[in-house]
C-alpha cells in the first residue's frame, strides 16, 4: 500500500457524532478513499465553507473495511467551532488526506503513549499498530479535570496497562502526566520508548522528563500546523538544528531534538487574527 497517496474526498459524510465534552466532539466520517491509504500518526485537512479556512485534524481512527475516518475536534477557534456544529448526515466541503508521514513505530519493547487534553484522540491508531506487532503498550491519559478527559476507554482497549490522571485529582492519579510517568519508571515499568500528543507545554515537559531519564521519545507537532501541505511555512520548526515543517516532515519528531522555545513563539504568530475571527457571528447550534 502506498502510504504517500493523497486523496481529496469531497463527498465525506458524517455518519456518527458523539459529544466527548461540552467543547470536544468525535466524528466518524465516511471517506473510503482517505481511509484506504491512512496510517498511524497521519492527519486530514478539512474545510467547512467555501470562504472558510482549511484546518488540519489528526486521525483518531480509521477503518479500511468500513471506509471511515474518525476525528476528534475541540472548539477552540471559529473554524473548529463550525466543525463541531455539524450534524450527522452533513458533509465536509473538503476532506483531504491522509497527510503527513506515518509515524515510525518500534517492533519490540514496551512503549508508553501519553495523551494530554484532546491530543489523546490521536494515540489510538498508534496503540493498535503497536499491539499488532507484539509491542507491550502502556497509556497515560491526562486532563485538567475528569470532565475534560477524553478517549481514555478507547485507548485502554489497545493498552496492556492504562492510566488516567487529572490535575485536580477528580479521577485517577492526582497530578500531571509527567509525574505519573516518573512514578511508573521508578516502579520498574521498563519503558523502551515514548510517544506524546497534546498541548505544547505538556509535550515540552515530556521531552524534558524523558531526556533526563534517557528514554527515547517522539512528540506530535500538529498544534503548530496551519496549511498542512508545506506551502505556507507557518509550521516551520527547528529539529536537531535543521529547519523542518511540522506538516510534511512530521507531524512526529524526536522530542529531544525539538526547539520548543521557537515552537512556542510560533504558536502566537496568528493570535491577533484568531481573536478577530472568534468575534465574528458564531455557527449554528
Amino acid at each position: 500500500m502506498d502510504s504517500t497517496a493523497r486523496i481529496m474526498d469531497s463527498t465525506a459524510r458524517i455518519i456518527e457524532k458523539r459529544d466527548l465534552t461540552d467543547v470536544t466532539k468525535l466524528f466518524v466520517v465516511h471517506a473510503p478513499l482517505v481511509a484506504y491509504n491512512a496510517g498511524p500518526g497521519q492527519f486530514v485537512i478539512l474545510r467547512v465553507a467555501e470562504t472558510g479556512e482549511r484546518i488540519p485534524i489528526s486521525i483518531a481512527d480509521f477503518s479500511r473495511a468500513a471506509g471511515t475516518i474518525t476525528i476528534v475536534v475541540q472548539a477552540v477557534g471559529r473554524t473548529s467551532a463550525l466543525v463541531c456544529a455539524l450534524r450527522e448526515g452533513d458533509t465536509f466541503l473538503d476532506f483531504a488526506g491522509p497527510l503527513g508521514l506515518v509515524v515510525p513505530l518500534p517492533e519490540q519493547g514496551h512503549t508508553v503513549l501519553i495523551g494530554g487534553g484532546f491530543g489523546a484522540g490521536a494515540l489510538f491508531p498508534l496503540a493498535r499498530a503497536l499491539r499488532s506487532r507484539g509491542v507491550q503498550v502502556s497509556s497515560i491519559v491526562g486532563a485538567r479535570t475528569r470532565d475534560l478527559l477524553i478517549c481514555a476507554d478507547m485507548l485502554a482497549s489497545e493498552s496492556d496497562k492504562a492510566h488516567v490522571c487529572t490535575d485536580d485529582g477528580s479521577l485517577g492519579h492526582h497530578g500531571v502526566v509527567t509525574a505519573l510517568l516518573e512514578e511508573l519508571m521508578d516502579a520498574g515499568a521498563g519503558f523502551t520508548g515514548c510517544f506524546a500528543v497534546g498541548p505544547v507545554p505538556m509535550m515540552r515537559a515530556v521531552a524534558q522528563t524523558t531526556r533526563r531519564r534517557d528514554l527515547p521519545a517522539m512528540v506530535s507537532l500538529d498544534p503548530l500546523m496551519v496549511d498542512g501541505t508545506g506551502m505556507c511555512g507557518g509550521c516551520r520548526v527547528t529539529v536537531g538544528g535543521k529547519s523542518l515543517f511540522a506538516c510534511v516532515d512530521g507531524p512526529f519528531f524526536d522530542a529531544h531534538q525539538v526547539d520548543f522555545g521557537e515552537l512556542g513563539a510560533r504558536l502566537t504568530t496568528y493570535r491577533e487574527q484568531e481573536t478577530a475571527a472568534c468575534q465574528l457571528p458564531g455557527p449554528r447550534g
